[in-house]
C-alpha cells in the first residue's frame, strides 16, 4: 500500500524568512505571551479566590481565560522558537497535534462565546429565574457540552488532515500548523476536504455567532421597550459592553479566516487574523474584563493587597 505520509516532517516559515526581522520581532511577542499567560492566571486567580465572584458569569469567564492561556500556548512557543532559529521544524505527529488543540480551543471559545452571550440574556431578561435556569448543574453541563463540541471540531479538523498525501513539499507558509497550509501542500485535488471545512466552520463558528448575536438583539429590543430607568438600563448594557468587545476581537478574525476558504488562498493573508485571535485577543480579554468591569477590579485589588501586603492593616 502506498504511504500516505511520505513526508515525515514540515518547515514552519514563520511571519517573515529575513534573520534581524526575526531577532526584532522576538522580545515583543515574548511580552504579548507573557502578558496574555499573566493577565488570564490573574483573572482565574480572582475568580476562584472572591466568593463574590463565585456567580455563573465569572465561572464562564474562569473558562474563557483557561482557554485563552491554552490557545496562545499551543502556537506562540513554537512561533518564538522559529525567531531564534534558522530552521523551526516539527514532526508530522507533532503537527497534528498542535492542529488538534489549536482547533479546540479556538471552537470551544467559540461556543463558550454564545454560552456567555446566554448567561446575560437570562440574567437581564428573565431575572427571577436566574438562579433556576443558570443553576451550578446548568453551567457544569453547559461548560461540559462546550469543550466537548470542540473536542469533536478538532477531531473531524485532525482526522481530515491526517488522511492527506503529502510527495514533495513540506514547508508551510505559516507560524503553525493550520489546516489550510496543510491542504495547500497536500498533493492531488482537495475540493471535497475544503467542503467539508466550510461546512464544518459554518456549523459550529456561524451557528456560535448567530446565537450570541440574537441574544444581544434580544437584550437590547427588551432593554429598550421594557426598562423605563436609565440607570437600570445602564447598569445592564455596562455587564454586557465587555462580553460584546471580546466577541468582536474574536469573531471577526475568525469568520474572515476560515469562512473564505479557497484553493491557493494566500497564506501570508492568513497569518494577519490568525495572530489576531490567537494572540491578540487573549492579551486583551484580561484588560478588557478587568478595566470595565468594577467586581473584577476590587477582586484583584483585595487579592493583590493580600498576597502582597498579608500584614497590612
Amino acid at each position: 500500500m502506498e504511504n500516505q505520509t511520505e513526508v515525515k516532517e514540515f518547515v514552519l516559515l514563520g511571519l517573515t524568512n529575513l534573520p534581524d526581522l526575526r531577532h526584532f520581532l522576538f522580545p515583543p511577542f515574548l511580552l504579548l505571551y507573557m502578558t496574555s499567560v499573566l493577565g488570564n492566571w490573574a483573572i482565574i486567580a480572582v475568580v476562584m479566590a472572591e466568593p463574590r465572584l463565585h456567580t455563573p458569569m465569572y465561572f464562564f469567564l474562569g473558562n474563557l481565560s483557561s482557554l485563552d492561556v491554552c490557545f496562545s500556548t499551543v502556537t506562540v512557543p513554537k512561533m518564538l522558537a522559529g525567531f531564534l532559529s534558522q530552521h523551526q521544524t516539527i514532526s508530522f505527529a507533532g503537527c497534528l497535534v498542535q492542529l488538534h488543540f489549536f482547533h479546540l480551543l479556538g471552537s470551544s471559545e467559540s461556543v463558550l462565546l454564545a454560552v456567555m452571550a446566554y448567561d446575560r440574556y437570562v440574567a437581564i431578561c428573565n431575572p427571577l429565574r436566574y438562579t433556576v435556569v443558570m443553576s451550578p448543574r446548568a453551567c457544569l453541563l453547559l461548560a461540559a457540552a462546550t469543550w466537548g463540541t470542540g473536542f469533536l471540531h478538532a477531531l473531524i479538523t485532525t482526522a481530515m488532515a491526517a488522511g492527506l498525501r503529502f510527495c514533495s513539499s513540506n514547508r508551510i507558509h505559516h507560524f503553525f500548523c493550520d489546516i489550510k497550509p496543510l491542504l495547500n501542500l497536500a498533493c492531488g485535488s482537495t475540493s471535497l476536504n475544503l467542503t467539508l471545512l466550510n461546512v464544518d466552520a459554518a456549523v459550529l463558528g456561524l451557528s456560535s455567532f448567530i446565537l450570541t448575536l440574537c441574544s444581544y438583539l434580544y437584550i437590547i429590543s427588551f432593554l429598550l421597550l421594557k426598562v423605563q430607568s436609565r440607570e437600570s438600563r445602564r447598569k445592564a448594557f455596562s455587564t454586557c459592553t465587555s462580553h460584546l468587545t471580546v466577541v468582536s476581537l474574536f469573531y471577526v478574525p475568525v469568520l474572515g479566516n476560515y469562512m473564505i476558504s479557497s484553493p491557493g488562498f494566500p497564506s501570508d493573508r492568513d497569518m494577519i487574523p490568525t495572530l489576531m485571535y490567537s494572540i491578540a485577543t487573549p492579551v486583551l480579554n484580561p484588560l478588557i474584563y478587568t478595566l470595565r468591569n468594577d467586581e473584577v477590579k476590587t477582586a484583584l485589588k483585595k487579592l493583590l493587597n493580600g498576597k502582597l501586603f498579608p500584614n497590612r492593616t
